[in-house]
């Protein structure tokens, strides 16, 4: 278990729901700041940005290594420096966004990409840090993230059992002896097939730690699934609206899904109860209305046990239905109205 900012996070708790923002905002700080607060309707826990210049993730230059592949969905042929620069929430915006989402309720952390970012991070107070898929082999971030004392998160999309564990050791050595680790399957958006969440149990086990997922399926099914197997964290995009566009919109949940998702995933954990079988306390009433031998019909001392006078019906009180081959044709031992439970003691 860890917490932040307060909030207890792992197998005891509910879910903790994470909103990624992004560059949902679309360069808009008032759409940035009703996202916030689209969030905190939700019942969502965190709000989570993404701290880089376009400049920090990349450089302005050209040509086939710094562009998106032709082929993707969403940002085919897409220059990585320009994409950034759309998709980047300015660093000015970060205090009102912080300040926000404090004053709603929410814990706003973000995903750090160079030094700077956490330099900046540190003065706005996050109490967290998040480690992007594509960042899990820049150790020197995760040992300078670390070295902090806030907990980490680590998203493990396109990553090796080898390279997690380098993360995770880099993480601890650094002083984050409890990181959470994403399961992540980092396309935009990802298709649930490949989500592989009966690998969440093993994730569990090769890293000891917490385990979550960040999510970029359509809908909530795959984080629901994911509480099933494990999953204390789940993070997911948030947009206003898919209708309105956005880098990030299409794979992003819209408000009342992300409260849908709130509240489904809490009935999930919920649902996991404890490894026993038998009737519930709560199923107490009905164990009274199981079927049980019950005379049917009035009948007289002497005559004799027949389907027509004895039969299986609710409720219980009287023999077990199995019994019905072994009580027919005895004879009852006195009269009986219908209504009475039969008993060994009547025949």
């Amino acid at each position: 278990m860890i917490s932040i900012a307060g909030r207890e996070i792992g197998p005891a708790h509910p879910p903790f729901v994470i909103a990624e923002m992004s560059g949902n905002h679309n360069g808009d700080l008032g759409r940035a700041l009703a996202i916030v607060d689209a969030v905190a309707a939700s019942g969502a826990h965190a709000l989570k940005l993404q701290t880089y210049r376009p400049d920090t993730i990349t450089v302005d230059a050209d040509g086939p290594a710094f562009r998106v592949g032709e082929g993707h969905e969403l940002w085919g042929g897409e220059n990585l420096y320009r994409l950034f620069e759309r998709a980047h929430t300015p660093w000015e915006w970060h205090q009102p966004i912080f300040e926000r989402a404090r004053a709603r309720g929410l814990v706003p952390f973000s995903s750090p990409f160079d030094p700077t970012a956490i330099d900046l991070l540190e003065k706005l107070d996050t109490p967290a840090y998040k480690i992007a898929s594509s960042e899990i082999v820049d150790l020197p971030l995760i040992r300078l993230a670390a070295a902090t004392g806030k907990p980490l998160i680590i998203s493990t999309g396109m990553a090796t059992i080898a390279e997690i564990h380098a993360a995770v050791e880099a993480a601890r050595e650094a002083g984050c002896a409890q990181p959470v680790v994403l399961a992540c399957t980092a396309s935009y958006p990802a298709e649930p097939g490949e989500s592989n969440l009966r690998a969440l149990p093993l994730l569990a086990g090769i890293t000891g730690t917490v385990v979550g997922v960040s999510d970029h399926t359509p809908g909530i099914g795959v984080p629901v699934a994911a509480v099933a197997l494990g999953a204390c964290v789940i993070e997911k995009h948030i947009t206003l609206s898919r209708a309105d566009g956005g880098v990030d919109a299409a794979f992003s949940l819209e408000p009342a899904e992300l409260a849908a998702l709130v509240v489904e995933s809490h009935r999930a954990w919920q649902s996991l109860g404890a490894p026993v079988i038998g009737p519930r306390p709560s199923e107490r009433e009905g164990l009274r209305f199981r079927r049980s031998l019950y005379v049917v019909r009035d009948v007289r001392a002497g005559e004799p046990v027949t389907p027509e006078n004895v039969r299986s019906i609710r409720p219980a009180g009287g023999l077990p239905p199995a019994t019905a081959s072994e009580v027919m044709g005895r004879a009852f031992t006195r009269d009986a109205a219908m209504g009475t439970p039969l008993t060994w003691d009547l025949i």
